[in-house]
């Protein structure tokens, strides 16, 4: 396996990600910022958090497949979320917990950050995925 992750003791307990992320590999994957768009760039989930975390994840695992990789490749997950507040961690977390096993996410899942930002590129997204993984 070409990455492994940890969190090494004295690291902030009971987060969701693990903190370190080893890539030993290659070739490098870095996956543009995912949104909530079907195939032909329809909005999906309008207004509603949980679902666009589910379809931006989806759209991820897309992208990651196209490439020969899922889930377990994956280094590092950067999320921006516009108009952040810590009340929203809770539908944030139902959309990752809607498609966990559908797309086989790890648990914990590999290091992440979550960005609060004013507004992304379109009015309707409220969330955007950037991915980096590490093939053999």
């Amino acid at each position: 396996m070409s990455v492994a992750r940890f969190s090494p003791a004295g690291l902030q307990p009971g987060t969701t990600y693990d903190h370190v992320a080893v890539g030993t590999g290659t070739r490098h994957l870095h996956i543009s910022g995912q949104v909530a768009r079907s195939a032909e760039g329809e909005p999906l989930a309008a207004g509603d958090l949980a679902g666009q975390v589910a379809e931006v994840l989806r759209n991820t695992a897309r992208a990651l497949t196209g490439a020969g990789a899922s889930f377990e490749d994956v280094l590092r997950m950067t999320f921006y979320v516009t108009d952040w507040a810590p009340e929203r961690i809770a539908p944030f977390m139902d959309g990752i917990a809607r498609v966990a096993e559908e797309l086989e996410l790890p648990q914990p899942l590999p290091p992440a950050s979550l960005i609060g930002v004013d507004y992304l590129f379109e009015p309707d997204v409220l969330v955007e995925l950037e991915v980096t993984a590490i093939l053999d």
